[in-house]
């Protein structure tokens, strides 16, 4: 028997807005700026500063690795054989996949301002959070993506 190809699929990853090269970039000019204040501070005398501008350096290279790791996490969103699928993978790769009928499935997005929009997919008193990493106008984007998707899937299940 022939899979059916997916009314819609599509993949959702958090945003990370500096590229490896522009890490190297940070890194290196952050390195060269330290590296000439602590000089600096060490021809004056105040040579224990060179060791906090070093830490300084250390601390944005673990919060940027750390930022990096997280980035590894995604989702993926697919409707197809009359099944609503949210397969979420976290930055470990541990999976947790919330399935449905396709039918039955609610998108709501709540754009309230505080929280900067939330979009949820419902079915029969269950419910999942998706796209909890993405700015609001991309939920908002992706809730009208959805919420088409869903429509057209209940077109093809009538027609079939």
């Amino acid at each position: 028997m022939e899979a059916r190809k997916p009314v819609f699929e599509t993949v959702v990853r958090p945003h990370r807005s500096l590229n490896a090269f522009g890490f190297r970039l940070l890194m290196g000019v952050l390195i060269t700026a330290n590296g000439a204040f602590g000089a600096l501070m060490a021809a004056r005398g105040a040579w224990p500063v060179t060791g906090f501008m070093g830490l300084d350096v250390l601390a944005v290279y673990i919060a940027f690795r750390l930022s990096y790791a997280q980035a590894c996490a995604f989702e993926r969103i697919t409707i197809a054989d009359s099944q609503f699928v949210v397969s979420q993978v976290d930055a470990r790769g541990r999976v947790k996949e919330w399935r449905c009928p396709s039918y039955w499935a609610n998108v709501g997005y709540d754009d309230d301002a505080e929280d900067h929009g939330i979009l949820t997919v419902r079915s029969r008193g269950q419910e999942i959070e998706v796209g909890s990493f993405l700015h609001a106008e991309e939920r908002s984007r992706l809730a009208c993506q959805l919420r088409e998707a869903l429509h057209r899937a209940r077109g093809y299940g009538a027609a079939g």
